[in-house]
């Protein structure tokens, strides 16, 4: 799997990782990946969520010493 941007969002509140996501997947191509790191427990079903409702895919996510990771494909 090759990353083609990794978003830092440790640390926010929602909604502000999926502002921050939504930003960041806007500046790729469709079919590029998006990595992205969060600290609120909330974007677990925030994100998986509006992956699907834009039309993008959630390839894998992962938790790791109290941080949140996912990947998500562009649609």
């Amino acid at each position: 799997m090759e990353v083609t941007k990794v978003l830092d969002a440790k640390g926010l509140a929602c909604p502000m990782p999926i502002v921050k996501t939504r930003k960041a997947i806007n500046e790729l191509d469709s079919g590029q990946i998006l990595e992205i790191h969060v600290t609120d427990k909330g974007a677990k079903n925030d994100l998986s969520a509006w992956a699907k409702s834009g039309g993008h895919e959630l390839i894998k996510q992962e938790e790791e010493a109290e941080v949140l990771k996912f990947w998500i494909k562009k649609g």
